[in-house]
């Protein structure tokens, strides 16, 4: 007794196409979440002044 594999190409194309929709849905979700969150930052600039007698000219 032979055992026979049924196999179907458009079947795989098809599970292929959706789980690449469902993947770049799930990125494109990420990103957008990731774009809401508020992240913290610095609220006054920061400024050090850098005396001119310390520079040394190289030529």
């Amino acid at each position: 007794m032979q055992f026979v594999k049924k196999t179907s190409s458009r079947q795989n194309i098809v599970s292929l196409i959706i789980k690449l929709i469902l993947a770049s849905v799930l990125i494109i979700g990420a990103v957008f979440l990731l774009n809401k969150i508020d992240f913290p930052s610095p609220k006054k600039n920061i400024e050090k002044v850098i005396p001119n007698e310390n520079f040394k000219i190289v030529k």
